[in-house]
This record gives C-alpha cells, sequence and structure tokens, in this order.
C-alpha cells in the first residue's frame, strides 16, 4: 500500500516549509522513525522521521524548493522493504505542475543539449539542473554559460526555480545582461573567487538582523561583574552537581536566574511595541542563542523561566542547546520569547553589543570571565586583587527602554551576580 507523505505542520503559524536534504532517495529502503527528510520552516529546521517501514517510491519535492503544509512530497510503499529498484511500482507523476520533477529524473552532473548558430552542442557541468529549471532557462533564452553564472540557493549552489526567476526579474533591469550580483564577481581573477550561496538558516538570520536594525532604536551598555563567589563555587561543585543532579553547571544559568530577578525588579524591560502600546509580560520566557555549526544562530527560550531555580535553569538551558544541535526544537521552543541572553564569552570575546532579538526590547550579552587585577577595599583600605571579571553588556531598544532603566537593570543583575546565594541553586 502507497503512504503519503506530506509537508508537516510544525505550528499553527507554520503554512510552508522548505526542503533542505532528503536522506533517502527512490529505491530506498526505509524503517520506522528513521529519517526521511530535513525540512526549514520561518520558525526551525527539523529533521522528519518516516512514519512507517516501507520503500521510497516516489520523491516529488527538489532539495532547496519550498511546498505549502499538507502537499504531498513523496510517497512510500509498505509491506516488502528489500531495496530493490525493479520491484517498485510505477513511478507517479507530481500532483502538481507548480512541483519540480520528480528527482529520480534528475542528475547531479549532466551533459547539456544547447542551441549553437542552429545545431546542438552538448556541453558539460557539474552543476544541478532540475528538469523544470533547464525548461524555464530554454523558455527564457538563456545561455549554457550564462546559467553557469547563477547563484544557487539549494543544496552545494544548485540553482531553484526561485533562484532562476529570481535572476530573471533582475535581468530585466539590467538590459545589458549585466546583473549586479555578477559585477562584484566579474572585478576579480573567477578563480579567486568562491561565490557561497546563503543556506536557508543564513538568510532568516540576514532577515531577521536587519528588520531589527530598521525596527529598534537600539542603546547599548556594559558593565564589569566580580564572580567571585560563583567561580568558587563552580570549580568546587561541578562534579558534584553533574553527578547527582545530571546538571553541567555553567555561568549562564547563574546569569539568567539573575537577569529574571532584574525583571522582576524592572519589568518594561520584559516588554514588546504594537503600535504606541507596550505589551509589558506578565511571565518570563528566556531566550537562550545557540551557535549551530558550520554557521547559524538560534535562540530557543526557556518557558516561564522566573519559576526555576538556577539548578533548573541549567538542565534546561543544557536541553535546549542540545535539542537545537540535533534538530530536535519544535517551532513551540523558538516561539513568544520575551528576553533573549546571547553568550558570546563562551568564545573568548570579552565586550560586545547583540542586536535585540524581536520583537523583544532588550538583549543581554555575555562576555568572557578573564582574571585581572581591580581595586577592592580591605578595613577601608583600597588594595589591588586578582578576581575573575565577567563583562555584561545589555542592549535595549530606547524606544521604550530609556538610559536610566537600563543602568539599573544592569546594576542589579551585577549586584545578584556578586552576592551570588546558594539557596536560590535548588
Amino acid at each position: 500500500m502507497k503512504i503519503e507523505v506530506p509537508m508537516p505542520k510544525m505550528g499553527e503559524s507554520i503554512m510552508e516549509g522548505t526542503i533542505l536534504k532528503w536522506h533517502k532517495k527512490v529505491g530506498d529502503a526505509i524503517r520506522k522513525d528513521e529519517i526521511l527528510f530535513e525540512i526549514s520552516t520561518d520558525k526551525v529546521d527539523s529533521e522528519i522521521p518516516s512514519a512507517v517501514d516501507g520503500i521510497v517510491t516516489d520523491i516529488f519535492a527538489d532539495e532547496g524548493t519550498t511546498f505549502e503544509v499538507g502537499k504531498i512530497v513523496a510517497y512510500i510503499e509498505t509491506g516488502a522493504v528489500e531495496n530493490s529498484v525493479a520491484e517498485l511500482p510505477n513511478k507517479a507523476e507530481a500532483p502538481n505542475d507548480a512541483f519540480d520533477e520528480p528527482l529520480q529524473r534528475q542528475t547531479m552532473a549532466a551533459d547539456i543539449q544547447v542551441q549553437k548558430n542552429g545545431n546542438d552542442v552538448k556541453k558539460e557541468t557539474k552543476r544541478f539542473y532540475s528538469p523544470l529549471v533547464m525548461s524555464i532557462s530554454n523558455k527564457e533564452n538563456i545561455s549554457f554559460d550564462e546559467m553557469e553564472t547563477i547563484a544557487g540557493s539549494g543544496l552545494g549552489g544548485r540553482v531553484t526555480k526561485n533562484d532562476l526567476l529570481a535572476y530573471l526579474k533582475k535581468r530585466s533591469e539590467y538590459p545589458s545582461g549585466k546583473i549586479a550580483s555578477n559585477k562584484i564577481t566579474n572585478r576579480f581573477v573567477r578563480d579567486l573567487v568562491e561565490p557561497i550561496p546563503m543556506d536557508n538558516i543564513r538568510q532568516k538570520i540576514m532577515s531577521h538582523m536587519i528588520k531589527s536594525r530598521d525596527t529598534s532604536v537600539h542603546v547599548s551598555a556594559t558593565i564589569e561583574v566580580d564572580i567571585s563567589k560563583i567561580y568558587t563555587f563552580i570549580n568546587k561543585n561541578k562534579e558534584t552537581y553533574q553527578r547527582q543532579y545530571g546538571a553541567k553547571l555553567t555561568y549562564m544559568a547563574f546569569v539568567s536566574h539573575a537577569v529574571t530577578q532584574a525583571i522582576n525588579a524592572y519589568p518594561v524591560i520584559n516588554s514588546s511595541i504594537e503600535g504606541t502600546t507596550i505589551l509589558q509580560k506578565r511571565f518570563v520566557n528566556l531566550g537562550i542563542a545557540v551557535a549551530l555549526e558550520p554557521n547559524g544562530l538560534i535562540v530557543p527560550n526557556i518557558k516561564n523561566s522566573h519559576e526555576k531555580s538556577i539548578l533548573e535553569l541549567a538542565k534546561a538551558i543544557s536541553e535546549l542547546a542540545e535539542k537545537a544541535r540535533t534538530k530536535k526544537l519544535s517551532p513551540d521552543d523558538v516561539s513568544n520569547g520575551t528576553f533573549s541572553i546571547t553568550n558570546y564569552g563562551v568564545f573568548g570575546t570579552i565586550i560586545g553589543t547583540p542586536i535585540i532579538n524581536q520583537p523583544e526590547v532588550a538583549v543581554l550579552g555575555v562576555g568572557a570571565v578573564i582574571k585581572k587585577p581591580v581595586v577592592i577595599e580591605v578595613d577601608g583600605t583600597d588594595a589591588i586583587a586578582i578576581r575573575p571579571i565577567m563583562h555584561l553588556a545589555l542592549s535595549h531598544d530606547h524606544r521604550v527602554v530609556d538610559g536610566m532603566i537600563g543602568g539599573k537593570f544592569l546594576s542589579f543583575v551585577k549586584e545578584a551576580l556578586e552576592k551570588f546565594d546558594e539557596k536560590n541553586m535548588i
């Protein structure tokens, strides 16, 4: 029996998804819960497992293409799971003319027929062109050499239908055929420039950061924190907590707890803006930025962080980071955040000026802990001591958060960290 594989619905507000990668090809056997393909939505990237044992008989969605939720992207034949293409039923045509041709009809390297002086001439390419892309290029009289210059956003630089349509739109704006994106490359020796198409995550980050820059009036302030008490506590207790509670003690858990306390004191920093109305939240969903290899970032959030102890926050941070790096996050994990923290200190950076995560109005940057000489007072006398110092940077939206509130918020976090009390651990 053929089982339909639709584009899954990953959340109430998610209406479409982009195929990032197929883990199986037509003719491959697949087991229930084995990963079939990866998708990307506006919220999160996810791995989609098979719901049944069977053989993949049809794939209708090219990598890099976007489909509405519910559209059929593949079929799986249940029953025998021998990996034998010969025993498969006849291939079905794609159910929608807007779909690209099935992957089984496409090749990564191809001999392309092109017209030259009225004769068919074969040219070889190592780039991927789907039949749909080739059909459009022939219809629009795009030469082979011109096709080779188009930057692709698909996997491995693949040219997708949307890439080609975008190119055609730009080409109409440049009668000479010289498009802006190509002019950049042409300024250099071609072999010395590597065009790297942005992947889906990079494009989303770019769009989100530009939106934040153009929306919020960013103001940044920094403060130094002497974290001697926390530094000593972690070094003394990290193995015990790992063994007894399964929790890895990091500075982020302590900073997160101090932030929730500071938000309670200055709740306007836990707001968003709707028109000329400030929406001040009575709950804290704390976003924790997670770096993704090789080049990406996502901000899942800990729901109701204000109700959690330092230990509970430590566990939650570790769990979210693991889910982010293994593509197990749900849309709910990255929705409805109220305040974010980014830890660039883990890479050795001391001070930074983070960009606000929309639609929030503030973000805290955590710098690396470094030992440095500081002036302290001992029995009324100034003295120099070596202390572990952390720099915190707060970027806030001046439309809502003025410098006074931003400064008081930072000072509250500093005091909470410097006066760390073990009773808040559990």
